[in-house]
């Protein structure tokens, strides 16, 4: 019986059982195309798109338009270009026409850059909506075709709704010239007062407006705007940093009381950044510590902030945060690569290269610039080798890395390198031959610098190439060759003017140089440049009176130079030590700087050796060689001294202390140090390489010279101002004209 009562209950719950399978069974069959519609929705909304696309194939046969519509956005979402074009091949002409799939398949097109398509597409719909036009619109502006956009809207007569007008005010201020301009202006003229409370619109306006440089109409638009959100304020200040007005942007910063996005973060950092002041850093500082957890893990605003630590000379904050990014990418390295370069560590960016080459960081074409920059910094031929080792030929071939490569073997003074590439480049354009020029100027070949530049058709030359050259011809003593070229040139520049009064300066005329500076301030406000190159020259010269009446004048004219009057301070102290006023040199130096607030630049030269980067100040005892490094150049100079050689105490710039010899305290310059280092090294380096941030002494110009033709072994040095060949004859590039 208890079998009989089991057998029952079993049948009772199998029935049961199937009975609920069918009613799901039944809610799972999708019999019209409405049914569809709604579960592909959900399928799409829920980020399941292969899903969705598959059951839009089982079902293709109950599908209306609007299912077409939503496949295709799924295509693009899913980034299946095949399946979208699939399914285009699938329609009946009469679906063609249906504006939701022609709107679809626009932005699909768009999506892959397919433009031909889109366009061929849109040339062929009678009635377009501004649904249509839109996504046209913005297919053609994420494409890079804004120009295309103008001749489709000459074409058409709608009035733009406020969608298609923001995508317009978008395109306008992507181009930025007279046509985009007069459109932007006329759109916005004639937009509807009802959009003139829409911020979406009004934020796309001020855009365009501040990238037009009309920063007051930006103003006023910004004034309008009843109920300001934080994109209206990043609008404003992202406009106010572009127009060079980064004071207002930090002004208007200050007046937000709206809770921060990280769009803003991001704005204001780089205001932060381009300021460098002490405002900016107390803002920009105070804002990163103040900022949420949740911003902490996004690489783009962490990698603004670094750049904006960077640029305040805070090394160690900015590795912290490089440090705590979990995934760097290679923007972060960038970041960190080019902080470097700025505060004078670019030998740190070899060893970023090789923590990226250890996680696998594939070098962009920003990258590589980057770590061109890093090269053309240090100047060492073995290490600018290793890097482009590491360059893939592809960027290699791009223009602007051509270009960068040119300028990187210029400034380590491989010129040959530098002409070979020149002479690769098939359609040479005018940063091409500007970046040779200066490249043969720094190695003192002025002839060569002025037959590159009658190469240049005249329309095509630009203010950097009359500087180039006249600067190579300032650095080459060719005088008469640059007055030519600058009587030929019709509109000087200040920056043209300084470079001319720089060569008269360098071969002491004075005078004439006098005369062009007066010339300028007829219509122009004193530079202080000019006035730096006016006293760099009198103290080569030496002239004392000279040196004194041109440093009171630019504190008179320049008072808040803080800097550049710093380095005016150490020239003129450096001309009463070359005349034996040792005591006058040092009251004088240290009253100046005490007044100015400023720190002196300290004197530092770097040389590579076995493939390492070394570091000496002046009269460093730090790295583990001192003793060596010093010994080789007290031999060195008594070998140098039985060949004639004779220390000129007119460059010890300071009284000698106890125990101190002029020999000693020459011998202590940073370039002798890096020198010395090379010569203790086994094997001999086959050339030495020093570079050095300061300007090379007189007399370290002639004991280099006499070293290299002594131990028989070239020489580089690259100073501030230009670089030196050192050659076994005992000859200088420069023929001792620096």
């Amino acid at each position: 019986m208890s079998i009989i009562k089991n057998n029952i209950n079993f049948i009772f719950r199998c029935h049961r059982l199937l009975s609920t399978q069918n009613k799901n069974n039944k809610k799972n069959i999708i019999l019209s195309s409405t049914q569809l519609n709604t579960s592909i929705k959900d399928l799409i909304a829920a980020k399941k798109y292969k899903q969705a696309l598959d059951l839009f194939d089982q079902k293709f046969e109950i599908c209306n338009d609007y299912t077409i519509s939503m496949a295709i956005n799924a295509c693009s979402l899913i980034n299946d270009y095949n399946r979208g074009i699939r399914i285009q091949k699938q329609l009946q002409s009469n679906s063609l026409k249906n504006n939701y799939i022609q709107t679809s398949l626009i932005r699909f097109y768009s999506q892959y850059h397919d433009m031909d398509n889109a366009i061929r597409l849109f040339s062929t719909i009678t009635n377009k909506s501004s649904y249509i036009c839109t996504a046209m619109f913005k297919g053609l502006k994420n494409n890079n075709m804004p120009e295309k956009v103008f001749d489709l809207l000459d074409q058409m007569t709608f009035k733009p709704d406020n969608y298609t007008l923001t995508i317009l005010f978008n395109v306008c201020a992507q181009v930025v010239n007279d046509r985009a301009m007069k459109i932007g202006r006329k759109l916005l003229h004639e937009m509807p007062d009802d959009y003139r409370n829409n911020n979406i619109v009004l934020n796309s306006a001020i855009d365009m407006l501040m990238k037009f440089g009309d920063v007051q109409s930006a103003e006023r638009i910004f004034d309008s705007i009843k109920k300001k959100d934080i994109i209206t304020y990043s609008a404003m200040i992202k406009g106010y940093i572009g127009n060079e007005m980064s004071e207002k942007a930090l002004d208007l910063f200050e007046k937000i009381d709206l809770k921060l996005d990280d769009v803003t973060y991001i704005i204001v950092f780089n205001a932060c950044a381009k300021l460098a002041n002490d405002r900016a850093m107390k803002i920009g500082k105070k804002l990163l510590d103040n900022m949420p957890n949740d911003y902490r893990n996004n690489n783009i605003l962490l990698n603004s902030a670094i750049d904006m630590l960077m640029k305040f000379g805070d090394v160690q904050s900015a590795e912290r945060i490089f440090d705590s990014i979990k995934k760097k990418n290679i923007i972060s390295y960038g970041a960190l690569m080019n902080g470097y370069n700025i505060n004078s560590k670019p030998w740190k960016c070899f060893k970023i290269l090789e923590e990226m080459k250890q996680q696998g960081v594939v070098l962009d074409e920003h990258a590589c610039n980057i770590l061109i920059g890093t090269c053309s910094k240090i100047g060492m031929i073995r290490e600018c080798q290793y890097i482009i080792d590491q360059i893939p030929l592809h960027i290699q071939n791009l223009k602007q890395i051509q270009t960068s490569l040119i300028h990187m073997w210029s400034k380590c003074g491989s010129i040959e390198k530098a002409q070979n590439i020149f002479k690769s480049v098939h359609d040479q354009d005018i940063m091409i031959y500007n970046a040779m020029i200066n490249g043969v100027g720094l190695n003192g070949m002025g002839f060569e610098a002025i037959e590159l530049y009658r190469q240049i058709p005249n329309e095509l030359r630009d203010e950097v190439t009359h500087i180039c050259v006249l600067n190579a011809c300032s650095h080459s003593g060719l005088l008469d060759q640059a007055r030519n070229i600058f009587n030929e040139i019709s509109f000087k520049t200040t920056e043209i003017f300084t470079v001319m009064i720089d060569c008269l300066s360098r071969l002491f005329l004075f005078d004439e140089a006098q005369k062009l500076i007066n010339e300028y301030e007829k219509t122009n406000s004193p530079y202080f440049v000019m006035y730096m190159c006016l006293l760099s020259g009198a103290r080569n010269n030496r002239n004392r009176n000279l040196s004194e009446k041109i440093y009171n004048r630019m504190k008179y004219l320049f008072p808040d130079e803080k800097k550049g009057l710093t380095s005016g301070t150490i020239l003129v102290s450096n001309i009463y030590s070359s005349i034996g006023e040792h005591q006058l040199a040092e009251d004088f130096r240290y009253n100046q700087i005490k007044q100015l607030g400023t720190k002196i630049k300290l004197g530092l030269s770097w040389t590579d050796a076995s493939g390492e980067i070394v570091g000496f100040k002046a009269h460093d005892h730090s790295h583990p060689q001192s003793g060596e490094i010093y010994a080789e150049l007290g031999r060195l100079t008594s070998e140098l001294i039985e060949h004639g050689y004779k220390c000129d105490s007119s460059w010890v710039t300071r009284k000698l202390r106890e125990g101190e010899t002029i020999e000693s305290v020459l011998c202590g310059h940073s370039e002798r140090l890096a020198i010395g280092f090379n010569l203790i090294q086994r094997p001999m380096p086959e050339f030495i390489q020093i570079t050095k941030n300061l300007r090379v002494c007189g007399d370290c110009h002639e004991f280099t010279k006499l070293t290299a033709k002594i131990r028989q072994v070239d020489i580089i040095v690259r100073d501030a101002n230009r670089i030196h060949h050192f050659n076994k004859n005992g000859q200088c590039s420069c023929q001792d004209h620096f």
